[in-house]
């Protein structure tokens, strides 16, 4: 008896695979509309280049010509990206540049520069510093390194011994003799934005007086250690002593001999550590006697290391970014406000300046519309005053004057401190309001006019902001994520049936609540979060929410857990006609534009593009799959006698008819089986089957007493958007 097959939109994570019956459970890079699935757009990356660090903000805007920029804050620099070309407009801490002499310091065979300065440099490692012109390059005494090695080239800060020296990598090791603080040349110092992780924070009162832990568990070398990278006996990689009681026995550990640190892996028997590496968390490899003292170092946090367990978070590199007109505002978070004019002659070829008069350390900023002030979140009480940034208080400008700050009666500037929350968390502009959250509530800043410029109204209690970019504002509704759940507010507070809640808060990452990314895909209805996962510090998955096509009887929700998919940015199509996004590869430090990188790299994409993702000039498939829960035969007929029951009779499946709206190249369809509800589905025993555009039918002679069924693809150009099927069903006995 052919049997059609139906499923509601969105996929329902809170209920077994068994009580998902008529519904669908999980996929990848899929999307409903108009309640049937599909797979998502292509995308292509624009330019073909890779951007240093992870992107933290993404904003677009035309100038006054027509000319349209993207702009990319990344947390070591500001780009613009126009006409298929990537430009650096980072703002410089000493912009007319500052020479140094008697610079250099390099070894033969090493390609360690270290850098001597002769008053305080102000770095930190991961910082940029870019070298100026060959006209300001001496030459430097027994190095090979030339100008054409520094010259006109970024380079990042791999560490900082002292305060007023520095180390590089210049990217070549030195074939000369070695210079010892000689040469010189003049530099410019990047803003610092932040680190590309969220992580527990360093310094005093995270952990005990210089990082030890109350008695600690020691014990003694069973043989020496030499001064190589080896393990005892000067091989392998393995260390015995004389016991390994009260040492950590899983996951990544460290020990102490002396002053230097080795890290282990694992412990074999009663006395061995396995899997070690010397010298490690910033310490000086030494040989070390048979019978020295070994301390178990796994609890103990150094200076600039996190601590094992702390309440404390050191936020990452964020930017805010918007325009005021032909001019981009970009606020780094927790630091200052700068300026870029779209509008000036060979505008690409200029900088970001700070902007004179306005706070150095505010936690958010926009522009409000349409009255035309520049909003500071989480400010200063006394401008220029960076010990008095207050985390609640709201600073705005004069109106359509970035320059004045200070309210007089002659101006429209003034300030506002919110009550409810201990932090402003971010900022979103919306149709006639400001939404504002705490990390507990809603509040509402509307333009009213003088003499108070703004009014301020709290609209929501415990709904704060789980991040600073995890809210979006489409259609007069503003949506974002919480710590508790997701919300929206039209008018009036609204709490999100969301049916993968669980699986989005059992496995997220709280600590990194800042790298999560709020973003509308307007093509589609789609609000999309990118987050990252409990074991991952960086975004790797993605839950979206249908807009358009939910309803209050049935939310639709999906998720997308594929790896070439996590964005660390997104803007939807309001510029430039398709969404851009960003991805991030921690694993890949080959950036375009610095030398000796470490933090990774970023990739820009148009999406909605074709059916594929093109990535480095190279096109890949996008594989897609959705897999419903499980169904049985609730009533059939045999020879006039009626069969009931969910799930009492074994099902004999014989064929299945496929029914796609589109497709495009093959699909694969499998059939996965099983008797029980715990236990392990598995594809019928013919299956699983590759389906054309052609096919009428396919055999498949599956038999269970429950069937979920699957659809994918994995090949180049494939695209598909499923219809109705039909299976061709049989009852089959009761076992």
């Amino acid at each position: 008896m052919l049997q059609k097959i139906g499923f509601l939109p969105g996929f329902n994570k809170q209920v077994t695979p068994t009580g998902a019956e008529a519904q669908w459970q999980e996929g990848e890079n899929i999307r409903f509309r108009y309640g049937t699935p599909e797979k998502i757009g292509g995308w292509a990356q624009l330019g073909d280049k890779k951007l240093t660090g992870p992107a933290r903000a993404i904003h677009q805007m035309v100038n006054n010509e027509g000319i349209k920029y993207s702009i990319i804050g990344t947390n070591r620099i500001l780009y613009v990206y126009s006409g298929g070309v990537y430009y650096d407009i980072h703002p410089l801490a000493n912009p007319s540049g500052t020479a140094i002499t008697n610079a250099f310091s390099t070894s033969n065979g090493d390609a360690t520069v270290t850098l001597t300065f002769s008053s305080a440099h102000n770095f930190a490692v991961g910082d940029i510093i870019l070298f100026g012109d060959s006209t300001t390059f001496s030459a430097i005494t027994n190095s090979d390194f030339t100008s054409a090695t520094f010259c006109d080239k970024k380079f990042m800060v791999t560490e900082v011994p002292t305060t007023t020296t520095l180390k590089i990598n210049a990217g070549a090791t030195e074939t000369g003799a070695g210079a010892t603080t000689s040469g010189g040349i003049t530099y410019y110092r990047y803003y610092n934005v932040g680190p590309a992780e969220q992580i527990g924070v360093y310094g005093y009162g995270i952990s005990q007086w210089g990082g030890t832990v109350t008695n600690p568990q020691t014990t003694t070398l069973d043989g020496a250690l030499g001064d190589n990278v080896y393990g005892t006996g000067g091989s392998g990689t393995s260390i015995v002593l004389d016991s390994v009681t009260g040492f950590p026995t899983t996951g990544t550990n460290y020990i102490q001999v002396g002053t230097e640190e080795i890290s282990y892996t694992g412990v074999s028997g009663t006395t061995t550590l396995t899997g070690i590496t010397r010298a490690v968390r910033g310490t000086t490899r030494a040989a070390h006697s048979d019978g020295a003292t070994v301390t178990n170092f796994s609890d103990y946090a150094a200076w600039g290391q996190a601590a094992a367990s702390t309440d404390k978070v050191a936020e990452p590199g964020l930017w805010s970014l918007d325009n005021l007109g032909g001019t981009l505002i970009a606020l780094i978070c927790n630091n200052a406000v700068f300026e870029w004019d779209a509008n000036s002659t060979n505008a690409t070829a200029t900088r970001a300046t700070i902007i004179t008069g306005a706070p150095t350390a505010s936690r958010d900023m926009l522009v409000s519309t349409p009255d035309r002030h520049l909003v500071l979140f989480g400010t200063e009480t006394t401008i220029g005053d960076t010990s008095t940034q207050d985390d609640m208080f709201i600073r705005f400008s004069s109106q359509e004057d970035i320059n004045t700050w200070a309210p007089t009666a002659t101006n429209s500037a003034g300030t506002q401190r919110l009550a409810a929350g201990s932090r402003i968390m971010g900022a979103q502009l919306g149709r006639n309001t400001i939404y504002i959250w705490s990390d507990t509530s809603l509040f509402t800043m509307r333009f009213v006019g003088t003499p108070f410029t703004f009014a301020y109204e709290q609209v929501g209690t415990n709904c704060g902001l789980i991040g600073k970019s995890s809210a979006v504002e489409v259609d007069g509704a503003a949506y974002w994520m919480s710590d508790n759940g997701f919300f929206r507010f039209t008018g009036k507070l609204e709490s999100l049936d969301c049916l993968v809640e669980d699986y989005v808060y059992d496995d997220l990452n709280k600590t990194s609540n800042q790298m999560i990314y709020c973003g509308l895909n307007n093509l589609f209805g789609e609000v999309m979060w990118f987050y990252p996962t409990a074991d991952s510090n960086v975004n790797n998955r993605c839950v979206i929410y249908s807009y358009l096509d939910s309803t209050p009887d049935r939310p639709i929700w999906y998720t997308n857990a594929s790896s070439i998919f996590p964005r660390t940015t997104w803007i939807d199509s309001a510029i430039f006609g398709l969404p851009h996004a960003t991805f991030y590869d921690a694993s890949d430090d080959d950036s375009f534009d610095v030398t000796g990188n470490s933090e990774g790299i970023t990739i820009y994409y148009e999406h909605e593009t074709g059916v594929n993702y093109i990535k480095g000039g190279t096109t890949y498939a996008v594989p897609a799959n959705i897999l419903s829960g499980d169904f049985d035969i609730t009533q059939d007929q045999q020879r006039g006698i009626t069969f009931r029951g969910d799930g009492e009779y074994i099902m004999r499946v014989s064929r299945f008819l496929p029914d796609f709206i589109s497709q495009a190249g093959n699909t694969v369809v499998e059939l996965d089986l099983r008797d029980y509800p715990n236990e392990t589905a598995a594809s019928s025993t013919l299956g699983p089957f590759t389906i054309t555009s052609s096919t009428k039918y396919q055999s498949c002679r599956a038999r269970g007493r429950a069937v979920a069924v699957k659809i994918s693809n994995t090949a180049v150009d494939s695209n598909w958007k499923l219809g109705t099927f039909r299976l061709d069903v049989h009852a089959g006995g009761r076992r």
